[in-house]
């Protein structure tokens, strides 16, 4: 099978751990790019690459590029093209444009009349078309317009690659899948020391840190991906790549546990775990993280997902000063990571970050934060180390 070249999207931040992501599974001519990664395999891999990586959002296949500075230089483009190959006139399709561009001003738009050339390539020349279906489409189409360079892909995932297919219960603020993920990964988890997710909502983070943990593929619940209605679909070749992922699947001898004062979300979170076939590895529990104490026994490894009050009312200033005071009195020999858009509330939190990431939560800008709790006082773990 030839190799080809494919694009990885991801959210803002994560371009790094992509890569690393993409060169571990084996990619060629891995690239980094503003939140995309490109790369070069096969048909496999493009299989494995969807299958297994944790922070893309969605992979792309780029079928053809040209110029256009107007929307009949765009209707041409798209036509020069033998759709043929990709669709046929009883098939459905849909086409997701995105435009960084001063000659095109709507993305609707541009998907509109590139749906326009394809459908009158079909019927000038069977007299038939194909039609457009947002929900469920036989061929996603991707268009992106760089000023007046214009790229056609075919998206291979379909819908992002954050629906895992083991979350069916949320809460009101749940965080998405890819970035649970992500946050894991930039923390360091290698699933060498026992981890703890303090306020632990749907449970999407300890899912994430199990599936790390133990090596098992990101999305090997998903229920499909674009590429299954492709002409060129190889199930075998699927079912294989599934099988030697699956072999790769490593034991964990550590714990995993979530808290969450909600009995509702401690209700959902269990669902989600038993959904991904992870509640052999994970426990949760309700309990206000506020009322907790560290209970094993050397480093753990925290990372979490605190309210920003964004959706939920709380006094932020408290609420923070309060998790300073029981990251410091409660868990010693703890790294302990979160996530917040409120960059105000960090300011209450009482301890000094040794890290700080810049990443997205959706829209909205946030930090990553890293405190480190040690045992006893940090003066007395230098002095120990010096008298070493």
């Amino acid at each position: 099978m030839e190799n080809f070249k494919m694009i990885a999207k991801t959210f803002f931040g994560f371009e790094e751990i992509l890569a690393k992501e993409l060169q571990l599974l084996g990619a060629q001519n891995v690239e980094i790019g503003t939140r995309a990664v490109s790369f070069k395999g096969d048909k496999g891999f493009m299989y494995k690459a969807n299958l297994s990586l944790r922070t893309a959002l969605k992979i792309l296949k780029p079928i053809y590029h040209f110029r256009a500075t107007n929307d009949l230089n765009l209707y041409k483009g798209i036509q020069s093209m033998d759709w043929s190959k990709y669709l046929n006139a009883n098939q459905t399709f849909v086409i997701d444009t995105t435009i960084h561009s001063d000659y095109f001003k709507h993305s609707q738009f541009v998907s509109q009349k590139a749906k326009d050339a394809i459908v009158d390539q079909f019927r000038d020349r069977t007299g038939q078309r194909p039609s457009v279906d947002k929900d469920y489409p036989d061929l996603r189409i991707n268009i992106h317009i760089d000023r007046d360079q214009v790229s056609v892909s075919l998206d291979t995932s379909g819908a992002s690659l954050h629906h895992r297919g083991y979350r069916t219960a949320t809460n009101i603020a749940p965080i998405n899948e890819v970035l649970a993920a992500g946050m894991v990964l930039l923390s360091g988890w290698d699933g060498n020391s026992d981890f703890l997710d303090p306020m632990c909502g749907s449970g999407t983070i300890l899912a994430e840190a199990a599936m790390v943990a133990c090596n098992i593929p990101a999305n090997i619940n998903r229920k499909e991906f674009a590429f299954e209605k492709w002409n060129d679909w190889d199930n075998d070749l699927f079912d294989q790549i599934v099988e030697s992922l699956l072999k790769k699947v490593k034991e964990f001898h550590y714990t995993i546990k979530g808290y969450d004062k909600a009995p509702s979300a401690v209700s959902k979170a269990k669902d989600n775990i038993k959904n991904a076939n992870l509640d052999d590895y994970v426990t949760i529990e309700q309990q206000n993280f506020f009322d907790t104490k560290k209970e094993t026994v050397g480093p753990l490894h925290m990372v979490f997902n605190p309210p920003y009050g964004e959706r939920l009312d709380i006094d932020l200033e408290r609420f923070y000063r309060e998790m300073g005071d029981t990251m410091k009195q409660n868990y010693p020999g703890t790294n302990a990571w979160f996530i917040t858009a409120n960059l105000e509330a960090l300011k209450f939190v009482g301890l000094k970050p040794s890290r700080k990431i810049k990443l997205f939560n959706g829209s909205l800008e946030a930090r990553l934060v890293k405190y480190e709790m040690y045992e006893g006082s940090k003066r007395t773990k230098f002095q120990v180390q010096e008298g070493n």
